[in-house]
């Protein structure tokens, strides 16, 4: 499946939803925020949240500071 995250097109194999594809980019769940077509997704529905061909995914990473 082709998805656009961050910006870069990249294609996924066996990718359905959310949290498989943060997984996928070797992350964990607890410590990322997404937005889906430009819709922030709740972290607590990352396992239902399919993904589509051509989906716009942003991946955020909180840091600390300001």
């Amino acid at each position: 499946m082709k998805l656009v995250v961050n910006g870069e097109a990249r294609e996924f194999d066996r990718v359905e939803n959310v949290a498989q594809l943060v997984k996928s980019l070797g992350g964990d769940v607890k410590f990322f925020s997404v937005a889906l077509n430009g819709e922030f997704v709740p972290r607590g529905d990352y396992e239902k949240t399919k993904l589509g061909e051509g989906d716009d995914i942003e991946i955020v990473t909180p840091f600390p500071g300001g």
